[in-house]
């Protein structure tokens, strides 16, 4: 898949590790093209340099920013000549849990990076993606579909599944596609501790690159993961 024909040129957000690195080899090692953008520039060069930089650009983003964004897809079109596809992945979450024990401050950075950064991210993007037809992936989480006691990380992941739903509605009149993922536990750097039982972020990055690989014709709305135990 390293023609001109089938290459795709697709923008990461949340691409410095975890599950956003694991979809950037991937993608790369089937013959696509990657935008990473994340805060952490050392990072960010490391993949660049893993990846070849003919198959990867960096672009030192906070997606939480609207203009960061604007100006992070304006240099992936500058650097690649197009834009196919994005896969919205920036998230975080919150060190002390519930609504009543929790941390204000907290709920405000994880709505600005799962939210804000998501609006932003499709918003800096879609002028781009409606030219070529293209298709927006966004990491949502099993945490948006089913109630967690006290979650404002999951609350955070309904809206998250709900955009997601209601973009691939917009994006359909003009071709375009949007795919929501919604995994279960995956093992990344957001846990203190390791879960090497749970899902590896080469799971979500198979999921990516199955989204993104149906043929034209096929609207892939959403990728549930769970752990088999």
């Amino acid at each position: 898949m390293n023609n001109k024909k089938t290459t795709k040129i697709v923008l990461i957000t949340g691409a410095s590790s975890g599950i956003g690195a694991a979809t950037a080899k991937k993608l790369v090692n089937n013959g696509h093209k990657v935008i990473l953008c994340a805060r952490s520039i050392d990072k960010l060069q490391a993949l660049t340099s893993e990846l070849g930089e003919d198959n990867a650009f960096a672009v030192t983003t906070d997606a939480s920013q609207l203009e960061q964004m604007r100006n992070a897809v304006e240099d992936a079109v500058k650097r690649f000549g197009r834009l196919d596809a994005v896969f919205a992945n920036a998230g975080t979450g919150v060190n002390t849990p519930g609504v009543e024990s929790g941390v204000p401050e907290e709920w405000d950075k994880m709505i600005e990076v799962n939210i804000n950064a998501l609006l932003y991210t499709a918003k800096a993007s879609l002028s781009e993606l409606k030219k070529t037809t293209g298709q927006f992936i966004i990491t949502s989480s099993i945490a948006g579909k089913r109630t967690l006691k006290g979650s404002i990380y999951g609350a955070t992941k309904w809206f998250a599944y709900g955009f997601g739903l209601n973009l691939g509605e917009e994006m359909a009149q003009w071709g375009g596609r949007c795919t929501t993922i919604c995994p279960g536990m995956v093992n990344t750097p957001f846990f203190d501790e390791a879960k090497p039982d749970k899902l590896d972020p080469e799971d979500i990055a198979d999921a990516v690159l199955f989204a993104l690989s149906a043929n034209p014709r096929c609207d892939i709305r959403e990728v549930c993961l769970m752990p088999t135990y």
